[in-house]
C-alpha cells in the first residue's frame, strides 16, 4: 500500500517529465529526420557543414569556451574568499550573488545594453576621465560580458558549495605536517573540489552555447550564435525540418560535453547546492 502511494505521488513528475520534455525532444528528432512533405533525410541534420551554418557554431564554441574560462578564472578565488568569511558575512555574500538570479533575465541583458552602448554609462565615465570612447556594443566581447554577468553564479556556487564541504581538520593537519599553502591547495583544496569545478563549468559551458537572447541583444544581429540560427529558422523562416535538424547537432554537442564531465567526475557533490 504505501508502495503504491509513491507512485501514485510520482504520477504528476512522470507527466510533467513525458509532457515537457520526453514529448518535445521526439518532436525534434521527428523533424529533424524529415522534410517539408514527411519523407526521411539526414539533410537537415548534414546542414550544418554549410559554410554559415558551421560559422555560427564555431563562433558558439569559442564565445562559450571564453565565457566558461573567465567564469572559473573569477569563481574559484571568490568561493575560496567566500568560504574562509565569517557565516554571518558568508550568508550574507553569498546572498548578494543569488539575488540577481529573482530578476528577469531579460531586464538584465537590457541593463547591459545600457551600460555598454556608445552613450551608455561605461562610455559617460570613460569620457570624464579623459578617456577616450569604446564601442564594445553589437560586438563578441559585449556578448561575452553578458553571458559572464548572467552565468557567473553557476559556476560560484558549486565550487563554493564543494569548498564548504572540506573538514576544516583535514586542511589544518596538513599544514601541522609541514605542508606550505600552496601544497594544500594543490595536493587536498583542488582535488577536493573538482567535482564542484566541472559542475561549474557545465552549467556554464552548456546555456552558453545554446544561448541565442544575449547575442539577439548584445550582439544587434551583428554576432550570429547557432542559437540564432537555429532560432530563425523556426521562427522566422518557419523551416521547422532545418531548425529541428540544427537542433539536434546542438543536442548532440551538449550531451557529448556533459558526458565528459561526467566521466571525470567521481561523485555530484559539485551539484549538491541546488
Amino acid at each position: 500500500m504505501h508502495k503504491f502511494k509513491r507512485q501514485f505521488l510520482s504520477g504528476p513528475y512522470v507527466i510533467w517529465i513525458f509532457g515537457f520534455i520526453v514529448l518535445p525532444i521526439l518532436m525534434i528528432v521527428y523533424y529533424g529526420v524529415t522534410d517539408s512533405s514527411g519523407a526521411f533525410t539526414l539533410g537537415n541534420i548534414t546542414a550544418i557543414a554549410e559554410p554559415i551554418h558551421m560559422k555560427a557554431l564555431l563562433m558558439s564554441l569559442k564565445l562559450a569556451l571564453i565565457c566558461t574560462v573567465i567564469c572559473l578564472a573569477l569563481s574559484y578565488p571568490l568561493a575560496m574568499i567566500l568560504n574562509n568569511l565569517h557565516l554571518k558575512r558568508q550568508s550574507f555574500v553569498v546572498f548578494i550573488f543569488v539575488l540577481p538570479m529573482w530578476m528577469n533575465f531579460m531586464l538584465r541583458i537590457l541593463a547591459w545594453q545600457l551600460l555598454l552602448s556608445n552613450n551608455g554609462i561605461l562610455n559617460t565615465v570613460f569620457e570624464a576621465l579623459g578617456f577616450p570612447k569604446v564601442s564594445l556594443l553589437n560586438t563578441p566581447s559585449a556578448v561575452v560580458f553578458g553571458m559572464v554577468y548572467d552565468f557567473l553564479p553557476f559556476m560560484i556556487l558549486p565550487i563554493y558549495n564543494a569548498m564548504g564541504r572540506i573538514g576544516k581538520d583535514i586542511v589544518d593537519a596538513a599544514r601541522d605536517l609541514g605542508c606550505s599553502q600552496f601544497q594544500v591547495f594543490i595536493k587536498i583544496i583542488f582535488p577536493l573540489t573538482v567535482s564542484g569545478v566541472l559542475s561549474g563549468i557545465i552549467m556554464v559551458f552548456v546555456p552558453a552555447l545554446t544561448s541565442f537572447v544575449i547575442s539577439n541583444l548584445l550582439g544587434g544581429g551583428k554576432v550570429l550564435l547557432i542559437g540564432n540560427v537555429i532560432e530563425q529558422e523556426f521562427m522566422q523562416n518557419m523551416n521547422w525540418n532545418m531548425g529541428s535538424g540544427l537542433s539536434i547537432v546542438l543536442m548532440i554537442f551538449v550531451i557529448a560535453s556533459m558526458a565528459f564531465m561526467n566521466s571525470h567526475s567521481k561523485d555530484g557533490e559539485g551539484t549538491a547546492v541546488w
